[in-house]
């Protein structure tokens, strides 16, 4: 897939891509190929500038993706942790703070986690929501009478929609994207699990992450990456951008 326009709130830094080839031309455009969850919005884009492939991941296998050369980087939503860094992968700065939340029916009655006590949660395979109800929030996995896993987060909504489980445990600008969307749904108002976004590189990549990372800050300074995340569309989510929120 190759498209010539850009932009999705928080991946303006796709427009660094760009950027970075702008003071020579290269001799042959370089290819760069995106590893991205395609169903993941608002997280998911195409860019200007190197010839761009998307390449859409098994969000569950994504590292394998990337480890056997599918795709030179993982976006999309990628949650920065201390065991990627351990195994070695490069990791970006982080672009994006990020919280989960619960999505229920609207009008079905559940203003907090306790009150799904007993019910059925749906969470997306090989997500950080997945790994949190694993790990530090398996108590609150463990008051669910079952923990449902799906392959993408559309089919989440959609078990939630058709009434095989009382809410979605998902990202939260995947959930203020859905929900605003959709009528008959609402997210829960509790935070529960801080999380950075970031994109990973294979090991041995460090000089194409400081690249990118260092064409973001470029954009940054020249009002870009503010003047395209601050479009109306990108409301529910443009405070917790990183770059933004810190100034």
């Amino acid at each position: 897939m190759k498209k010539m326009i850009c932009v999705l709130l928080a991946l303006t830094m796709i427009f660094a891509l760009c950027a970075c080839g702008k003071t020579a031309a290269p001799a042959e455009k370089k290819t760069f190929i995106m590893g991205i969850d395609p169903e993941y919005p608002p997280f998911s884009c195409d860019y200007l500038g190197w010839e761009l492939k998307i390449f859409g991941v098994n969000w569950d296998e994504k590292l394998v993706q990337l480890d056997s050369m599918e795709c030179d980087c993982v976006w999309s939503g990628m949650t920065i942790l201390d065991s990627m860094k351990d195994a070695g992968y490069v990791i970006s700065a982080p672009y994006y703070d990020n919280t989960q939340v619960l999505v229920v029916k609207d009008g079905a009655g559940f203003s907090s986690s306790a009150d799904l006590a007993g019910k059925v949660v749906a969470v997306q395979l090989g997500t950080s929501g997945e790994a949190l109800l694993q790990g530090d929030l398996a108590d609150l996995a463990a008051s669910f009478s079952q923990v449902v896993t799906c392959n993408s987060f559309l089919t989440c909504f959609t078990e939630l929609e058709g009434g095989a489980v009382d809410a979605v445990f998902v990202d939260m600008p995947v959930a203020a994207s859905y929900v605003a969307k959709n009528a008959g749904l609402a997210i829960i108002d509790e935070d529960l699990g801080a999380e950075q976004y970031g994109i990973a590189f294979r090991a041995g990549d460090a000089e194409l992450c400081a690249q990118v990372d260092a064409a973001v800050q470029a954009l940054v300074k020249n009002g870009t990456y503010a003047e395209i995340a601050n479009k109306p569309e990108y409301a529910e989510i443009v405070n917790n951008l990183i770059f933004l929120s810190n100034g």
